[in-house]
């Protein structure tokens, strides 16, 4: 299961790494990216028939909608205070290695980040696994490690995972046939339903018979990275919505894909590439500094030595920049978006002077080691041996940890997981960090996440922490740009098909 996803477009250029190299240069304020076509600054063409949106934030769901937009017609302005697209999924330089923030994957089931890979000419560099395949490893059994597996056959739900959890050595007979009832419960429940997002998931596994072994070894497993929470603070809603859609929906549904080249490449250079195509006015190290309504009806949307006249705005940026820029009355109660919190991503990186994992990845129990991925070859490594990323959500209590104490702690853990490391050289161990990687999902979330509308008429929001229905992943931030570009286009009057063939 993967790794939660991010917040989408923040402000302001943050570090790679703790000690990492700095990101390449990039254009001064304001600046063009090369090549993108500058066209009028009102959009309009002859007769002003031609709309102009101006979305502001370059991740993940500014890039969605602005390409959505353009590809109906309309003008767009991209801005972006980073020196580069992509939002909190992105690549830095250390030294000879490209090296992502952060551990992303998505699932078969992540239709519209599927969507977003195809548009941006990706999809061949993030594949996905032809069947679902986990490797569990617990090292704290009794009778020493044991290895199981979370894997599918090609059969019809449930009987898909029928197999694997018989044989899941990592929890008893009896818990094995308690998860089997609780996965028929969860499978009739509506994940819309607002009751379920006003308890907690651990609170309806327990009345579901679930033992705390049971959340640890198979609920929490895939929990804690999907939704960046462990079960007590997850919204019972949102955990109906992954466990039913990649579980309990289509045999393939939970099959893992992750880019087999830096992030960077997929949502920066592909992704501009393709706004660059259709004419997007992208400017990078750009903030919007204020957004007004003129008296005309149009907005004015201000940033460092220029005013930017649109039709409509879009605001693909986290909740608390969101609410700095809402002019007033935008939303019923825009103080909400304060109360949406936030939830910390860690990642460990190690490179080692050998070889000491053979598989693209495991996950872990009885070890604070959550996820392992091999990153060697997306890195770019050279000179022999190997580059593993520890990918650890829900990091409250390790976030603000020095360097030298999470080296402490995880190097000798990652040689109680792996053999192979012990006596092994450490080449390199740094880390980044994420204070605000996601929304926090905690339960009563829902009602505080907005849709793409506002109040004002051609302003529309957009982001992993409106209301998708997801959590915090790049599915999510995907989905919010589809509904914020199509709240616009029909304000606009213009033709568009939801690129989902399944309801927006």
């Amino acid at each position: 299961m993967p790794p939660a996803g991010p917040h989408e477009g923040a402000g302001s250029t943050r570090p790679g790494a703790d000690g990492a190299a700095p990101e390449a240069a990039a254009p001064p304020a304001g600046a063009a990216r090369p090549g993108t076509r500058p066209g009028r600054d009102d959009g309009r063409g002859p007769g002003g028939a031609r709309p102009h949106a101006v979305v502001v934030g370059g991740g993940l769901a500014g890039i969605t909608a602005a390409l959505r937009l353009a590809d109906a017609g309309v003008a767009v302005t991209l801005l972006e205070g980073r020196p580069r697209l992509g939002g909190l999924a992105f690549s830095f330089r250390r030294g000879d290695l490209t090296v992502d923030n952060g551990q992303h994957v998505y699932l078969r089931c992540c239709t519209a980040y599927r969507w977003f890979l195809d548009r941006v000419d990706g999809a061949r560099l993030a594949p996905l696994q032809d069947r679902l395949d986990v490797p569990v490893l617990d090292v704290a059994h009794p009778r020493g490690p044991r290895l199981g597996r979370i894997r599918r056959d090609p059969l019809p739900v449930p009987f898909h995972l029928a197999r694997s959890l018989a044989t899941y050595p990592h929890l008893s007979l009896a818990e094995r046939a308690s998860v089997g009832r609780a996965a028929l419960a969860l499978k009739k429940l509506d994940p819309a339903d607002p009751a379920l997002d006003g308890i907690d998931f651990a609170t309806w596994l327990g009345r579901h018979g679930q033992s705390p072994r049971a959340i640890e070894a198979l609920w929490d497993l895939v929990g804690i990275p999907t939704l960046n929470a462990p079960a007590p603070d997850a919204s019972m809603g949102l955990a109906a919505m992954v466990f039913k859609t990649g579980l309990l929906t289509d045999p393939g549904a939970a099959d893992i894909g992750w880019a087999h080249v830096p992030l960077g490449h997929l949502h920066d250079t592909l992704a501009g590439k393709a706004l660059d195509g259709l004419g997007v006015r992208t400017l990078l190290r750009t903030k919007a500094e204020r957004i007004s309504r003129a008296d005309d009806g149009r907005w004015t949307v201000e940033v460092p030595g220029e005013t930017l006249g649109a039709d409509a705005v879009v605001l693909a940026v986290p909740q608390t920049e969101t609410h700095g820029l809402l002019p007033e009355g935008a939303l019923d109660d825009a103080d909400r978006l304060l109360d949406i919190g936030t939830a910390p991503i860690l990642d460990l990186h190690v490179v080692y002077d050998r070889k000491v994992l053979r598989r693209p990845f495991f996950t872990a129990l009885g070890s604070p080691v959550q996820w392992v991925f091999d990153r060697t070859e997306s890195s770019g490594l050279t000179g022999g041996g190997q580059y593993l990323a520890v990918s650890q959500s829900a990091a409250q209590d390790e976030i603000d940890e020095p360097v030298a104490a999470l080296r402490a702690r995880y190097l000798p853990e990652l040689e109680r997981l792996l053999p192979a490391a012990r006596g092994a050289g450490v080449r390199d161990f740094f880390v980044t960090r994420e204070r605000t990687a996601t929304f926090a999902p905690t339960p009563g979330v829902g009602r505080l996440r907005p849709g793409a509308r506002t109040r004002a008429p051609g302003l529309y929001l957009a982001g992993a922490w409106t209301a998708t229905g997801w959590p915090a992943t790049m599915e999510g931030a995907v989905r919010s740009g589809f509904s914020a570009a199509g709240a616009a286009l029909s304000a606009f009057g213009r033709r568009h098909d939801h690129p989902l063939q399944e309801a927006a």
